[in-house]
Parts: C-alpha cells; sequence; structure tokens
C-alpha cells in the first residue's frame, strides 16, 4: 500500500481532552497528515485503512527502562509489549548486559592477567544476570553495532542500548575488587567512545551490581565526562535505595557537578518528600536530573544482590559458590551479615528457581532441583527445608549458581501516595523496570512487564486523576524520548515517526497479577510501528518492522 489512514481517531490536547475525530494519514514511516475526520466515503485502493473508531491515538510509549535485550526477540514478550502501546524500549539497563565485549580471538588468555586482550564479558553477563536478562539467542560477543544489528526488522518494536558500564569494567578488570588504574580507565573510556561511535543511547551504571559496585567517583567522572561530550545521558540504578537513597543521589549529584553530564535516577522509589527535595534541590543546581518508575509496590532482581555482602566476589560466579560452601564465609555471614537481613526474609518471594543447564550445572552432574520453590516466599520455602531463611538462602544460590531471582516487596517507606507524588513530577517518565527471564514461561516473573503501562493509564489517568491523558503522554512517550533524543517521536503530527497506538480509554487495563503475571493488558488492540500495523485486533501480525534506535536521527 502506498499509503495507510487511521480514520476517525481521537488525539490528546494540552488541556487534557480529546479531539474532535481525526484522519490521521501515514506514507513509509511518517505521518504525513492530520485532517479533520472525512467519514466513512471510499479511499483509492492503495490506501489502506485502520478505523479508530474514536479511540485514542497515542504515540507509541518508550520504555524508559527494561530489560528485554535477550526478550524483546521473542513473540509472547512483543505482545505483552504492544498491548499496552510500548512501541521502542530502551535496553542495557543497571550496567549489565551483552556488549560490548570481545569476540573469542580478541579475549585473553584464560588465566593469564598479563595478556593483552580483553575479559569475555558477553559470557559473565549472561550467566551473572541470567535471571534478569536471559541469553541472547544468537550474539555471543562483538559491538554494540553488532548487536543493534540483532534488532534490525527482527521484532515488532524499536529498540535502544545503553553502554553498560559493569560490562566494560568487567572486560577491562575481570571481577577485579578494587579501583581501576589510570591505564585500565583509559581502556575503559575506550570502550564506551566505541560504543557510542555505534549508536549507544548512554551508559548505565549499577551501582549496587558487581563489578561496577568498586568503581569510585574519579572512574565515574572520567567515563561520564564522554558522555557530557556527546550529549547523551548517564543512567544509574543508585548505590542504595530507600534508607541508602540521600548518599547515593548525592553521587550522582557530585558527578553531574563534576562532569556535566546529565543524569536519570532508574527506578526510584521510596519516601517521595524526601526523594523529590533532592531532584528539586539538583534542579536549583542547574543539573538535568530525570528518573524512571514504576506503579508497583514489589520490585525484582537476582536473590545475590539483596541478599549478600560486596565483601564476597560476587562478579566471579564460581568463586562465590565456593565461599558458599566454606564453613569459614557461612560462619561470616551468619554472624555478620544475615542479621542485618531479618525484616528483608518475609518480603521475599523466589520468582525463578532455574535448574540442571539452566542454572549452570555442567551437563552430567547432579542437579539440586528447587524449581518447586518459584512462587513461594523465603519463609516458606525455608519451612519446606527445615532450614532458616537465610540457610535457604545460600542453598537457592548455591543450587542455581547465583541465578535465582525474586520478587520482593518494598519496605513501607514507600508507599502508593510516594508512587503517584512521584509519577507527578516534571521530572518523572515512565519505566516498567520488566524482566522476562524466563521467557516462553516458567517461573513466577514479576507482572509490571504485561501491565506497567496499562497500569499507568487505568489506575493513574482514569481512576485517581494523577495524570490527564495528555499528561500520560508526556510521561509515557514525549519525555522519554527527549531524554534518549529518539527525533521524531513522541507525538502525533506531520513528520513524526509513525509509531502509533489506539487506546480504548474506557477499556484499557493491566490484567496481570503477582499470581498470574503473564495475562497481556487490554484496552490496546492496534499498533503502528514505523507506519506498518504491528497489532491489529489485539493479535500480532506477520510483519517485524523494529529497528535499532540511535540518538539524534530516527531510523529509516
Amino acid at each position: 500500500m502506498s499509503a495507510l489512514v487511521v480514520r476517525g481517531a481521537r488525539l490528546v490536547g494540552p488541556d487534557g481532552g480529546a479531539s474532535s475525530p481525526v484522519d490521521v494519514t501515514v506514507r513509509g514511516d511518517r505521518v504525513e497528515s492530520v485532517d479533520p475526520a472525512a467519514g466513512a466515503g471510499a479511499l483509492p485502493d492503495d490506501v489502506a485503512i485502520v478505523e479508530a473508531d474514536g479511540r485514542l491515538l497515542l504515540p507509541g510509549f518508550v520504555d524508559a527502562h527494561v530489560h528485554g535485550e535477550a526478550a524483546v526477540l521473542d513473540e509472547d514478550v512483543q505482545l505483552a509489549m504492544l498491548r499496552q502501546g510500548v512501541t521502542s524500549v530502551v535496553v542495557g539497563q543497571d550496567g549489565v548486559s551483552y556488549a560490548p565485549s570481545p569476540t573469542p580471538g580478541e579475549q585473553r588468555t584464560a588465566g593469564d592477567e598479563t595478556a593483552p586482550g580483553l575479559h569475555d564479558a558477553a559470557t559473565w553477563a549472561s550467566g551473572y544476570f541470567a535471571a534478569i536478562n536471559g541469553e541472547h539467542p544468537t550474539f555471543r560477543g562483538g559491538s554494540v553495532a553488532d548487536l543493534l544489528a540483532t534488532y534490525d526488522r527482527t521484532t515488532r518494536v524499536n529498540v535502544g542500548y545503553l553502554a553498560p558500564h559493569g560490562t566494560i569494567r568487567y572486560a577491562v578488570l575481570g571481577a577485579a575488587a578494587r579501583t581501576a588504574t589510570p591505564a585500565e580507565t583509559d581502556r575503559m573510556r575506550a570502550l564506551l567512545t566505541a560504543a557510542l561511535d555505534d549508536g549507544a543511547l548512554g551508559m548505565s551504571t549499577g551501582l549496587e551490581y558487581v563489578p561496577a559496585t568498586y568503581a569510585d567517583e574519579g572512574e565515574l567522572v572520567a567515563l561520564t565526562s564522554i558522555l557530557a561530550a556527546r550529549g547523551v545521558p548517564h543512567v544509574s540504578h543508585m548505590r542504595g535505595y530507600e534508607d541508602k537513597a540521600g548518599p547515593a543521589f548525592a553521587e550522582l549529584v557530585r558527578v553531574a557537578r563534576a562532569s556535566g553530564v546529565a543524569t536519570h535516577v532508574s527506578h526510584y522509589h521510596g519516601p517521595a518528600a524526601e526523594l523529590l527535595g533532592y531532584v528539586d534541590d539538583a534542579h536549583a543546581q542547574g543539573l538535568d536530573v530525570t528518573f524512571d518508575s514504576y506503579p508497583y509496590l514489589r520490585g525484582c532482581s537476582i536473590l545475590s544482590m539483596v541478599s549478600l555482602p560486596t565483601w564476597l566476589p560476587i562478579a566471579d560466579v564460581d568463586a562465590t559458590v565456593a565461599a558458599l560452601t566454606d564453613p569459614a564465609v557461612l560462619d561470616r555471614l551468619h554472624r555478620e551479615h544475615f542479621p542485618t537481613l531479618t525484616d528483608l526474609w518475609p518480603r521475599v518471594t523466589m520468582a525463578a528457581v532455574p535448574t540442571g543447564e539452566a542454572a549452570g550445572t555442567p551437563a552430567g552432574e547432579p542437579a539440586d532441583d528447587l524449581s518447586w520453590a518459584e512462587g513461594m516466599t523465603l519463609p516458606d520455602v525455608a519451612a519446606h527445608l527445615g532450614l532458616s531463611p537465610a540457610a535457604a538462602a545460600v542453598r537457592l544460590l548455591v543450587a542455581t549458581r547465583l541465578r535465582a531471582s525474586c520478587v520482593f516487596a518494598q519496605p513501607p517507606t514507600n508507599s502508593p501516595e510516594s508512587v503517584r507524588a512521584l509519577l507527578r513530577h516534571r521530572a518523572h517518565v515512565g519505566g516498567s523496570d520488566a524482566i522476562y527471564a524466563p521467557v516462553g514461561g516458567g517461573g513466577r516473573p514479576h507482572p509490571r512487564g504485561w501491565g506497567a503501562f496499562a497500569r499507568f493509564l487505568a489506575e493513574h489517568v482514569r481512576t485517581l486523576g494523577d495524570w490527564t491523558w495528555h499528561d500520560a503522554v508526556t510521561h509515557l512517550s514525549t519525555r522519554p524520548a527527549a531524554r534518549f533524543a529518539l527525533a521524531g517521536r513522541g507525538v502525533v503530527a506531520p513528520g513524526a515517526v509513525a509509531d502509533l497506538a489506539l487506546v480504548d480509554p474506557d477499556r484499557v487495563r493491566d490484567e496481570a497479577t503477582y499470581e498470574d503475571p503473564r495475562r497481556p493488558a487490554s484496552g490496546v488492540a492496534d499498533v503502528l510501528v514505523a507506519g506498518v500495523p504491528v497489532l491489529r485486533d489485539g493479535s500480532l501480525t506477520d510483519a517485524f518492522p523494529g529497528r535499532p534506535l540511535r540518538p539524534g536521527a530516527p531510523a529509516t
């Protein structure tokens, strides 16, 4: 077809209301015109029609924080995203992902720390974040450009990528639990520069995860200065949240003041008055700070991050698993660390507990199969095993070689009122923090990957009135597109990229629950990506127009 017309749609205006019906003509991957609706008359044979029937036509949503670099190639995950109106995702989050990583010929000789090559960061990241990112079906090492190429017309949504600091650090230093030398910092700067040249949207740090937790501010300033020169952001999982949020945010402010970098805080949560005070103070200093959040009171991560101290060599899976079977290490953990977590254990529910090869157990070796624990609270798992919760956590970590993940209720300092206050702030953008691993079923994942954006619309627009429909577009599309310099996205206007979602304002809602987390949302049945229908009447089409996203210019 030479053109496509979305007929009889309504747009949302700055006052939050809906327009009279309009016809939006799309030619190629762009919106060509927006005209008053002409009714149901015949159109030329070479014009396709999508009947809006008065639904809202919104620019496709940009999920600013999602763990989908492998999952986005899975059709069930694409359906989950599109049924919420999400047409673009930003991956490479929390400082850990697949690229940049040396190919086998570029890797250093195993065990030879004096060799000139780089550590195999892709294999490390796939193992360490197996319960978060899963394993990419084809990528086994290479540049950011190589990874982005795997999303070129192979999926129905667009994919932007943040250069992950932890992966870059691992490539240079391996699992070393120390600060970087000047020479090592220079190598990291070179890898980051190449990643940005390849199209990375910025850099992410995961300062609660290894090995990024070993980085000092000098290292962060050296790297973020490169981002500042390019005009792309530093996206950070801070060094701590809740009671640690103050000093963690202050660190990001110091880095931003020293480097000039724009800063974006990942999955911001906690007591809103305190957290928003930090943001407003940063703005008063002239700093460019934004944040994302999701509309739930439970989070999700790998069990090792929430339960183990950083004095363990967590970046080295073999060493950590060995340490967790060492009586002296276990004695220290039970004396010094685990007593500080007594309030955490009842809030933890196991999400994914892989076994056998999925847990990294070598073929032929017996597996400690604890997959039955998925969906159970940690105290219930402990009771089933006849262990304390701390000892049960150790058993789960050893059995899965640190690949277990969990859903956890956040402390009472977070509240529905805090969620609402955060998402109303002018610096807020929407992010799901979705974790889809394992894809294709299994486990008990957090429902946010299937429902976060629909929940924003159903609860915070329609029910609570925290946003108008125009506010929803701002927070979920326009502002994140601007944050990541996704030119041509975030608006419905002539010349804009035709990533478009038809939303039924009375029916849109999240259907996924903690008990049944993989239920697609309802109320978004028709979606275009680059002018191509990818969701029609609630079902996927056979088109794969998704492209890798690079800052500045839209993909063509």
